[in-house]
């Protein structure tokens, strides 16, 4: 029984209530559309107030009641900084909840259009409501991870943050040196803490007191950092060291085992992507938004370049993939189609066909990971 759709067909009849939420920090906002209404009504209670909302979903259940129907509840938001645990909670309630993409929803293409939370609401309830009678395209929802799933991505995306904070303490550390005429240190071996007071400027002078003391500081975070990062990197290790058939762990050591893989990117497009039931490849590059947005409108045909509208985690590991799998696997035929159209060109052609070859390495790779066939020309790295 689909209690997703207003036109679908179900065993009894039922009366369906609408609800719809407009969330931020401080304030909720929900729109209600009772079976029969012509108007939403409109509430506003605190961020977060479980027993403010289970109050008002209680009363608008009752009233409904009233006709003497059984009564079911459909409800979006747009996902966003609350996350997906507000999901959980209203599946958990038997009502049906989805999450829309907050980007898609067609918007007043004015210079100047007013933007207030009570329109946004009004629109988000026209939508949801559009949505539900089948209008094709106007918006879409999100698939919404399982707990497991979207714990899993904390793996991979600390490990990012992290080497991001190691490159700013590294580059701050060295920007102080350099501007003190010192040049090519060395922070992460042991001696780095006592060679400061051997340093000398450029004119010949020890390094100023309260200079050395914010480096010692900013080198203490730095070790802390990386630290960090080995102790993550092992638990990842020891996690894919001796995976459960058919895992998402599974799936990273089978991509591994292509030359050209290692075993973070792996993580990352596992973790990311291929942990989904995708079942095309228009799927495939939708969600790493490598898909092209072309304009053709009259006499204007152009093309806009590609989407962007997937994860861009997996987007970034992806072009950056297509670089190594060039290098690592020359023989390829992805390899060959690359060197084909592009031969010794660089600059701006190189950058588009890098990006072409990125989302045809991506569906190649999920048909690896579906069906077991290696990309044609590939090869797989010897077993130990």
């Amino acid at each position: 029984m689909h209690t997703d759709r207003t036109d679908a067909p179900v065993g009894r009849e039922y009366v369906t209530i609408y609800v719809v939420f407009e969330l931020s920090k401080s304030k909720w906002q929900l729109g209600i559309m009772l079976p029969g209404a012509e108007k939403m009504s409109r509430y506003r209670i605190d961020g977060g107030d479980l027993a403010a909302l289970s109050g008002l979903l209680s009363r608008a259940r009752a009233k409904a009641e009233q006709g003497g129907k059984p009564v079911r509840v459909l409800s979006c938001y747009e996902a966003g900084l609350d996350g997906h645990w507000l999901h959980r909670w209203l599946m958990a309630a038997e009502i049906v909840n989805s999450e829309v993409d907050a980007s898609s929803i067609e918007v007043n293409r004015r210079a100047r259009r007013a933007k207030t939370d009570r329109i946004d609401l009004a629109q988000l309830m026209r939508s949801f409501l559009a949505y539900l009678r089948g209008e094709p395209r106007v918006c879409s929802m999100v698939r919404v991870p399982t707990p497991e799933e979207e714990d899993r991505k904390r793996r991979t995306r600390e490990r990012e943050r992290l080497l991001t904070e190691r490159t700013g303490h590294s580059n701050r550390i060295k920007g102080l040196l350099h501007g003190q005429g010192i040049r090519d240190a060395t922070l992460l071996k042991g001696d780095f803490l006592s060679a400061l007071d051997e340093m000398r400027t450029g004119d010949g002078r020890a390094l100023p007191p309260h200079l050395k003391d914010e480096l010692r500081r900013e080198h203490e975070r730095l070790l802390l950092v990386n630290k960090q990062i080995k102790a993550l990197e092992a638990e990842n290790a020891a996690a894919h060291r001796a995976p459960a058939t058919g895992s998402v762990e599974a799936k990273a050591v089978q991509l591994a085992q292509l030359r050209a893989i290692g075993p973070q990117i792996a993580q990352v497009l596992t973790n990311e992507v291929f942990y989904r039931d995708l079942k095309n490849r228009r799927q495939v590059g939708s969600c790493v938004g490598l898909t092209d947005m072309p304009y053709d409108s009259g006499a204007s045909r152009r093309q806009q370049g590609i989407s962007k509208a997937g994860n861009h985690r997996v987007r970034t590991a992806a072009i950056e993939l297509a670089w190594l799998w060039l290098r690592h696997q020359p023989d390829s035929e992805l390899s060959r189609w690359f060197r084909e159209r592009v031969g010794n060109l660089k600059g701006r052609i190189r950058k588009i066909a890098i990006v072409a070859l990125a989302r045809k390495l991506m569906v190649a790779l999920w048909r690896y990971l579906e069906t077991g066939l290696v990309p044609s020309g590939a090869v797989l790295r010897p077993s130990f």
